[in-house]
């Protein structure tokens, strides 16, 4: 045991109890002996490098490039993503695709290229490979993007090593490997799932791993919760994503370049994937960043939508002490005019935390409760975990057991950890059987009344005193019927859990979309719901980490998320909590959370003067909602996230390439969050264009940086001129906020209006803006009427258009 594990298992033991510390060490010692007898012990390996090509197999969307010791595959799709498979890897099976592979593009051609090389050529890209095994990706103009060096395998010994073909590379599976890449002396990196220390990665290595830090986390604390191997790089030349295709454990590491003032010099920036097993297969797609997340959303799902009430505010506590507790809390919104969409109830609900159960003493008529609060508006979530208590006699044990749902060591015998309930096993996601099974245990939960799901501790977490607090690396996954161990399996177990939840919903309640986010999870996670921070430690750090993860997810594919406001895991100051709450106002998942001994997260319980402020902002939420619902349904369309980085539209803007202070909410409103104590002034870095304050009405220039107010009753919102925003009006219906355009400069804008909680496909209403005379003239771009009141901002004597 080092001293981390001292560490942990000192706050595990506060959280948990002595009983349950025990557990957790006899859990640690079962782990380590499964894996001690059932794992393959690193013996002599043979180091690989691809060699000499000598020849190559044109097919459809590019062919297969053979070398002396490996063979590559080079498949461009419709669209431009380009594939890359080593080894004989192919895009599927694989858990990250939405469906089946996307058709290849007819157009693109393997031709011989210079010096023994080899070139595929399309409309969108060119990618280009050396005699030797190095690939670039290039624009359509021959700018690299990013180059590939021929990468290394490390064999063992009993492994053939002849790259021979098969589904995903199986001949290459318990083959480690590097791929070294580089890039863009200026380019910058984006990404890698959800990172406390982004948005930006800087030089320094991230595991692949999804992990439970056992505490609540800060800035400096890697990996977490939902670790990805996505990649965002934005440089001069372009920007592209890199998805390397294994679930396996892995580290990156990063290395940003440097540029030689003018010797000629540039040290390029670098790149490492180092994978422990698994196929060395990868996905590559250029453009804009809006190009790039609407080819990653048609390579991997589209995100689900949310329902309108999920974009409102959402009030969470572990420690709610019963049915009563609820009606007050949810009373005490009501009598103070505050807005309030939804109540989270935490493990504490269950009887003896055995999930799909309710402690009957504390809430003695669950689906009563939904109900009346229902009548108020006021919708009720759950926390789902995924470890099942051991005991005859649960039937969610009995049923399970019934069905050979649990996961298996390599003996045969069922895994057992330690979890809140105590003595747990796990549900095996990655089977067809097992999801299904798991999916109709929902009904129980909509039978209670609950009209939403969070699903917590599925990285998969099992509370050890010491080592790895998950599953034994050795215990056996069916992963769709290949079969396989943890070390595959660990890092889709969320998503696996995601989807059974997901289907399962959809069957039970098929006129209804399902609403849930998920603590852990991978590539493709969005089609499924959403996410959020997990244990954020309270504290000014925290906060910035909240934002951090928020946007690096949404460059991942995730759109919808968002932090415990005040912090998990302590009590906040009346100024953070503040601070956060209207951050958290402009977040796609806007909800407070606290730990069973981090105090009460209700702004009044923060005084009066942050309590009015606090009120304003949910206002401000509540006006919004059109806008976010909009921007939801953009998600789903195009895979643009709600929250992105001020460089979005500009990535060739440097300086709004090292900008992390301020985001994007959408393409209409820049949040600039207040991220230290007693600041009530902030710089902020513009975009290019005009930008209003949305408080003032004063109108800045961009690009370049402002000195704007931030008092502590708001933080600084500015719009941009020519914008539309949808609001909700005095009347409670929807109209276009329209910021007014600069002369010459027309602006835009789009409308996507709630289509309930159904499926309907809603219609997307776009308009255009301009300045005329003085005056601000709006028009639907498809040649019908408005259709909402218009607002005018920005203009002397603004008022209805």
């Amino acid at each position: 045991m080092n001293g981390r594990d001292l560490g942990r298992s000192v706050r595990m033991v506060r959280a948990v109890g002595p009983a349950q510390g025990l557990r957790a060490v006899r859990a640690a010692w079962r782990r380590s002996r499964a894996d001690a007898r059932a794992l393959p012990r690193r013996g002599a390996e043979r180091a690989r490098v691809p060699g000499t090509a000598h020849g190559a197999e044109p097919l459809p969307g590019g062919g297969v490039i053979r070398f002396a010791r490996s063979s590559l595959r080079v498949r461009v799709a419709v669209g431009g993503a380009v594939f890359c498979g080593w080894d004989g890897a192919c895009p599927e099976p694989s858990y990250a695709l939405a469906g089946a592979c996307p058709e290849v593009d007819p157009r693109a051609v393997l031709e011989p290229d210079t010096e023994g090389g080899w070139r595929v050529v399309s409309e969108r890209v060119l990618v280009v490979v050396s005699r030797f095994g190095a690939v670039e990706v290039r624009t359509p103009g021959g700018a690299m993007l990013r180059r590939e060096l021929p990468p290394r395998w490390w064999d063992r010994a009993e492994a053939s090593g002849d790259g021979a073909e098969g589904a995903g590379g199986e001949g290459a599976a318990g083959s480690r490997w590097v791929q070294r890449s580089e890039v863009a002396a200026d380019a910058r990196f984006f990404g890698l799932g959800g990172r406390a220390g982004g948005p930006r990665l800087r030089d320094g290595v991230y595991r692949l791993w999804n992990t439970d830090p056992g505490g609540a986390f800060g800035p400096q604390d890697d990996p977490l919760y939902l670790a990805m191997p996505v990649q965002l790089v934005v440089a001069d030349a372009g920007t592209h994503l890199v998805f390397h295709d294994n679930s396996w454990d892995g580290r990156v590491t990063l290395r940003e370049g440097a540029e030689g003032a003018g010797s000629g010099h540039d040290r390029p920036g670098t790149c490492e994937v180092r994978v422990d097993g698994g196929p060395l297969r990868y996905w590559v797609l250029a453009g804009t960043p809006a190009r790039v997340l609407q080819g990653w959303t048609a390579l991997t799902g589209a995100p689900a939508l949310p329902p309108r009430w999920a974009l409102g505010y959402q009030h969470a506590r572990w420690g709610f002490g019963g049915a009563d507790e609820v009606r007050r809390v949810v009373a005490g919104y009501r009598e103070r005019g505050l807005p309030l969409s939804a109540v989270h109830l935490d493990i504490d609900h269950y009887d003896g935390h055995r999930v799909f159960t309710v402690d009957q003493e504390r809430f003695p008529d669950l689906p009563g409760l939904a109900g009346e609060l229902r009548e108020q508006g006021v919708r009720l979530v759950s926390i789902v975990d995924p470890a099942v208590k051991a005991e005859p006699g649960n039937a969610v044990y009995d049923g399970g057991a019934a069905v050979d749902a649990f996961v298996r060591d390599a003996r045969g015998r069922v895994v057992r950890g330690v979890v809140w309930p105590g003595e747990s096993v796990y549900p095996d996601f990655t089977d067809g059987r097992v999801r299904k099974w798991w999916g109709a245990l929902y009904a129980e939960r909509l039978a209670q009344g609950f009209a939403g799901f969070w699903h917590d501790m599925n990285e998969p977490v099992s509370f050890a005193a010491f080592g790895e607090a998950t599953l034994p690396r050795s215990a056996r996954h069916d992963l769709e019927g290949r079969g396989g161990d943890h070390r595959e399996a660990h890092n889709v177990y969320g998503l696996a859990m995601a989807r059974a939840a997901f289907e399962g919903l959809c069957e039970l309640r098929p006129g209804e979309r399902p609403f849930l986010f998920s603590r852990s999870g991978w590539a493709g996670l969005q089609r499924y719901g959403g996410t959020w921070s997990g244990d954020v430690a309270t504290g000014w750090p925290g906060l910035r980490a909240s934002l951090a993860l928020v946007l690096g997810l949404g460059l991942c594919g995730v759109p919808y998320s968002g932090p415990d406001v005040g912090g998990f895991s302590g009590v906040p100051s009346p100024e953070l909590y503040l601070r956060w709450f209207q951050l958290g106002a402009y977040l796609p998942l806007f909800r407070t959370h606290s730990a069973l001994w981090a105090g009460r997260r209700e702004p009044w319980e923060f005084g009066a003067e942050v309590a009015e402020h606090a009120a304003a902002a949910l206002r401000e939420r509540e006006r919004l909602l059109p806008y976010f619902v909009t921007l939801g349904q953009l998600a789903r369309l195009s895979g643009a996230p709600y929250v992105r980085p001020v460089w979005w539209s500009a990535p060739r803007d440097r300086a709004l390439r090292e900008c992390e202070d301020a985001f994007l909410l959408g393409d209409a409103l820049l949040v600039a969050p207040v991220w230290e104590a007693g600041a009530v002034r902030r710089a902020v870095r513009l975009p290019r264009g005009r930008w209003y304050d949305t408080a003032t009405g004063r109108a800045y220039d961009g690009p370049g940086r402002v000195r704007v107010a931030a008092p502590l009753s708001r933080i600084p919102v500015l719009a941009r001129a020519g914008s539309v925003v949808p609001v909700v009006g005095a009347d409670g219906g929807t109209e276009l906020e329209v910021w007014a355009p600069v002369a010459g400069r027309p602006g835009t804008g789009l409308v996507v209006p709630d289509c309930g909680d159904g499926w309907r496909r809603p219609e997307v209403a776009r308009f255009s803006t301009r300045l005329e005379g003085g005056r601000v003239v709006v028009e639907r771009r498809d040649g019908g009427p408005v259709g909402y009141p218009v607002r005018v901002r920005g203009l002397a004597g603004e008022g209805d258009g």
